[in-house]
């Protein structure tokens, strides 16, 4: 299992226990990641989603493509509305990029997405890599929120 935007490490943690000691989770956030509590099946380091060594380290990390992909990645808001809509796209098509080198074909993925024109564009085109998808909203949102979260099934390749 892949966590991208994996700060501060609690989906990590979650996902290392539901995996359980025969899986592997490896996640990565731009931000610096405090060591995890010792589990010897979880690891995380520092990188930015968009360079390609990034993707190579996870890559070797799994040890391959993996069955499931998180993605709880958001850009830092600077609270100037144009730069914070290009980050985010710049984020989502670098998941969007990344994707069939990280997730196997019939793998499953939970994408977070934070409505916006660029959003809606990205998320049309994730849905038609795989079988099956919706979109869902948790409870634990907060009132207000834009985020939304795919899941998909079945990835296509």
């Amino acid at each position: 299992m892949v966590d991208l935007g994996c700060w501060p490490g609690g989906w990590l943690q979650v996902a290392a226990a539901a995996v359980g000691a025969g899986g592997r989770v490896v996640g990565v956030d731009i931000a610096r990641i405090e060591p995890l509590p010792e589990s010897a099946n979880a690891i995380a380091f520092q990188g930015d989603l968009g360079e390609a060594s990034v993707i190579a380290a996870l890559l070797e990390a799994l040890g391959g493509p993996a069955d499931v992909l998180l993605c709880d990645a958001a850009p830092k808001l600077t609270g100037v509305r144009d730069a914070d809509r290009a980050n985010e796209g710049a984020l989502l098509e670098a998941v969007e990029r990344a994707l069939p080198q990280l997730l196997r074909p019939g793998g499953d993925a939970l994408i977070k997405l934070l409505e916006s024109a660029e959003a809606q564009a990205v998320d049309k085109r994730l849905r038609a890599r795989f079988t099956r998808a919706k979109s869902v909203k948790p409870a634990a949102s907060r009132p207000g929120t834009r985020e939304r979260y795919l899941l998909a099934f079945g990835f296509r390749g």
